[in-house]
Formats: structure tokens, C-alpha cells, sequence
């Protein structure tokens, strides 16, 4: 019954109502969007493609994109274009004074950087656009097809491929603006979410139908494996340690301000999905030095096995050192002090200035550490989950990037939700607590 009566409460505020509604709808046109294929494309022979994307990076990507990728679609390339884009600006923002005075500019400063990242997303687009286009001609090829791909047919393409993935971000824009959650992140959610229902079912078919597979009980396991995995992320999404700072009380005229003692949240994983997708990146650098130099030596089989031991143990590593990067760069100890101290605050026990800095860096450095190896152990979940005899698909959903995305969005999409309720005295949508997101709006990544 609270679960009917908070759907009621949710329909009983038109403002949710009508931003719910319209976040399905641009859902909707993103979807049938998503199999509209490229002019020019045969359907039919798009099965090679289909294969070339069952694992590996390519089936990451494909996921990204909610299976656009392997259709040959218009939004064939997704919004991971931007989501580059935007991770380069983050980063030249952490070490350019230019982009540094940007940051500090207020909301003007970030209208700039966005204007940026787009320009940058629509050079990314021009280079990915032919460079999908002629493996897709070679995947078409191998099969027996074939595709004619011109000068001008690949110049058309990438022009529709670079509207597709604009539109998908101005999608995005109007989620924030007139929907529910991230834009962004939410798409990034649907196309996640697109592919559950088909690897379930072909997860649950192949365990019923293969009597030697362990049938109904081992699927039964691993759904409640799953279901512990993503209890796991959600702890690991939303774990902080909290540290009390004390506000000095200031005296104007005749009245006191301050004297209240108030938290500040340090994440477990501030640096969120970022350091995979680090060490994904560099991971990738061997596979595709041996695609061009078809080297056969050890070293190269041992690098290039994504589902082998030395693979995974040295992306765990990587993984717990970006960690520890991203957080040290992204979390600043010396900002927070200083902050606290032109604020009157202090932390009870410690002295203002460097010590303040010494005691908030060494909290981060403790739980830091738990928190970077619990995200390795997520992070090579699927390939354990696939060496275990998983169908690869379905073992996608058992961690990585995709897991700790989809709980992150879903938290995120719910806190406002529920913040939606509150402001108009309904009961939320957990009565044993408030819901923690992920984060404050930011982006997916």
C-alpha cells in the first residue's frame, strides 16, 4: 500500500507530473531514434557489426548507446563524444590558470565551458564519425556485404552522425531543464537499461535449456548475487565520513552568529567511475598495438585476454592508483581549511591552518583506500562473472562502469523525486531515512 500511495502523491503534484512525463517522452524519441538506420545501409547486413560488439570495448560502447552503435544508426555514436569532451575540459580545468579563472567565474564562467566542451565534441565527432563509418564498411565486407563508401557518402554520414549525437545532447538539455534528473545521465541510464531485458532472457534460456549449465538453481544464484553486487555499489556510491566543524560565534551590533556545528561529507569514492574509465583507456592501448602490429609473444596474449588473470590484476592496480589520483586532485584539503577558516569554523581538537589540512588529507588517504579496492573489485566483476560462464552480456550488469552508472543515476533521480515531496509536505519515498545520491547534478562521469 506505501508503494501506491507514493505514486499517488507523485501524480497528485502537477509540477512532477508533467517533468516525469515529459522525461519519458524525449526517453521515447531517443529510443525510436536509436533504430532509424544510416541512408544507404542495408539492415540485413549488419549481423558482422552485431558480432564485432558482443564484447570488449566495442560492447561497452554499444551499451553506452543503447545498441545504436551495432544498428549503424543516425545516433550511432551516442553521447560518449561529450562525454570525452568533457572530461578533457575537467582536466585541463585542474591544471590551466585559464580554465582555473573560468571555474571561479560563477555560473558565466561555466556557460564558457560548456561552449567549449561543445566545440570540442563536434572535433570528436568529425574524427569518430569516418573512422565508424569504414569499420563498418570492413565489418560488412568480412561478412560478405558490402557497403560503398565514397568521399562524399562518408563526408553525408559523418554530418548525420554528428547531428544525431548533438541532438541526443540537446535531448539531454531539455531533461534538465523541463524533466526529471541529469539529462546526460539519464540517457547514459536508458541505454543501460535497453539491453537488461535481452541479456535476462538469454541468461535465463541458456541456463533452462542447457541442463549441464546448472539449470534454474545456479540463475536463481546469480540473481541474488547481482542483487548483493548492486547492494554493494549503492554502499559504495553513497558512503561518506562525516566531519564535524565547529562555527565561532560572531557578534554584530547586538546580535550572535554562528555557534552551530555542521558536517562536512567526505566521500568514500569521490572520484566516482573516472578511474576505470582511466585504466580502461590505457588498458586498451595493448589490444590495439597488437590489432596493428599482430604481435603473438606472451606478453602481448597476457595483455590483451580480457578475461585473463594478469589483464585483470594489473586494471585492478591501475584502478586503486587513479583512484587515489583523481581523488588527490579533485578533493583538496588546503580549499576546505582555508575555507573553514574565513568562516570562523574550525574542527574541534585541531588547530586551524596546516593541521587542519594534515587531518582532513589523512581521513581521505583511510578511506580512500577501502573505497579504491572495493571499485577494482567492481570493476572486474564481469570478467570474473564471464570466466564463471556468464553469457557476456549478462555479466556486464554484475559491475564496471555500466553497474555503478545505473545505481548512481537511479539514487540521483530519486532524491529529487523525493525532494519534490517533501517540498510539498507528502511523505518521501523511504520513510527509514532520506535517500543519498551520488551526487550534487553533476554529469554521468
Amino acid at each position: 500500500m506505501g508503494f501506491i500511495q507514493t505514486v499517488k502523491n507523485i501524480w497528485s503534484v502537477e509540477d512532477l507530473r508533467k517533468r516525469i512525463g515529459i522525461t519519458l517522452l524525449l526517453v521515447i524519441i531517443y529510443r525510436f531514434g536509436c533504430y532509424v538506420v544510416l541512408p544507404g545501409i542495408d539492415p540485413n547486413e549488419l549481423m558482422a557489426l552485431k558480432d564485432f560488439t558482443k564484447d570488449g570495448l566495442m560492447q561497452l560502447l554499444d551499451m553506452f548507446s543503447g545498441g545504436a552503435f551495432a544498428q549503424a544508426s543516425i545516433f550511432a555514436l551516442g553521447i560518449m563524444p561529450y562525454i570525452t569532451a568533457s572530461i578533457v575540459i575537467q582536466l585541463l580545468g585542474m591544471v590551466l590558470p585559464a580554465f582555473q579563472k573560468m571555474q571561479r567565474e560563477g555560473e558565466s564562467g561555466r556557460m564558457k565551458m560548456n561552449q567549449y566542451t561543445r566545440y570540442l565534441t563536434v572535433l570528436i565527432l568529425l574524427v569518430q564519425g569516418p573512422a565508424y563509418l569504414l569499420n563498418l564498411k570492413y565489418q560488412v565486407m568480412s561478412a560478405g556485404g558490402n557497403v560503398e563508401l565514397g568521399f562524399w557518402t562518408i563526408a553525408y554520414m559523418t554530418i548525420i552522425l554528428a547531428a544525431g549525437s548533438m541532438f541526443i545532447m540537446w535531448l539531454g538539455e531539455r531533461i534538465d531543464q523541463k524533466g526529471i534528473g541529469n539529462g546526460i545521465s539519464f540517457i547514459i541510464l536508458v541505454g543501460i537499461i535497453a539491453r537488461l531485458p535481452q541479456a535476462f532472457i538469454q541468461e535465463f534460456t541458456g541456463r533452462l535449456l542447457n541442463s549441464e549449465a546448472g539449470g534454474l538453481i545456479v540463475f536463481l544464484v546469480e540473481i541474488i548475487i547481482l542483487l548483493a553486487v548492486i547492494a554493494g555499489a549503492v554502499l559504495l556510491v553513497q558512503g561518506t565520513r562525516k566531519v564535524p566543524v565547529q562555527y565561532a560565534k560572531r557578534i554584530v551590533g547586538n546580535k550572535q552568529y554562528g555557534g552551530a556545528r555542521q558536517y562536512i561529507p567526505l566521500k568514500v569514492n569521490a572520484a566516482g567511475v573516472m578511474p576505470i574509465i582511466f585504466a580502461q583507456a590505457i588498458m586498451f592501448i595493448p589490444i590495439t598495438l597488437t590489432g596493428f602490429t599482430g604481435g603473438e609473444s606472451a606478453v602481448a596474449r597476457a595483455f590483451t585476454d580480457m578475461y585473463g588473470f594478469w589483464y585483470n590484476l594489473v586494471y585492478f592496480l591501475m584502478i586503486v592508483a587513479f583512484t587515489y589520483f583523481y581523488t588527490a586532485i579533485t578533493v583538496r584539503p588546503a580549499q576546505m581549511a582555508e575555507d573553514m577558516k574565513r568562516n570562523n569554523g574550525f574542527i574541534p581538537g585541531v588547530k586551524p591552518g596546516k593541521p587542519t589540512v594534515d587531518y582532513l588529507d589523512s581521513i581521505m588517504s583511510r578511506i580512500t583506500l577501502p573505497g579504491s579496492i572495493f571499485l577494482g573489485i567492481v570493476a572486474i566483476l564481469p570478467a570474473i562473472a564471464t570466466v564463471c560462464g556468464l553469457n557476456s552480456s549478462f555479466a556486464q550488469f554484475f559491475g564496471g562502469t555500466s553497474l555503478l552508472i545505473l545505481v548512481g543515476v537511479i539514487l540521483d533521480t530519486l532524491r529529487i523525486i523525493e525532494g519534490h515531496l517533501l517540498m510539498r509536505h507528502y511523505d518521501g519515498l523511504m520513510k527509514d531515512g532520506r535517500i543519498k545520491g551520488r551526487t550534487t547534478g553533476n554529469a554521468a562521469f
